[in-house]
């Protein structure tokens, strides 16, 4: 049964790009604002609490279209491929 096999998936090149480019347009959002984007950016990710990115540039409603869980394992492949 497939069921008791470990699964694994790929999010595709393109849906990495297109978080690529939402993660970098809410970073410039929030640099713009003048807040520090990393901290920004890992409060929303641990608390999911859209208050920690701004509305600027439409930032909020951007970060909130992406799946934190795939947001995350693209954020460590990233790091551990480079």
């Amino acid at each position: 049964m497939m069921l008791d096999r470990t699964m694994t998936f790929s999010l595709g090149d393109d849906k990495e790009q297109a978080m690529k480019v939402i993660l970098t347009t809410v970073y410039d959002a929030l640099r713009e604002k003048g807040y520090n984007p990393i901290n920004q950016l890992v409060g929303y990710l641990l608390s999911e609490d859209p208050t920690y990115i701004t509305t600027h540039n439409n930032a909020r409603a951007l970060i909130r279209k992406l799946d934190r869980d795939e947001l995350m394992r693209a954020l460590v492949k990233s790091y551990l491929n480079n």
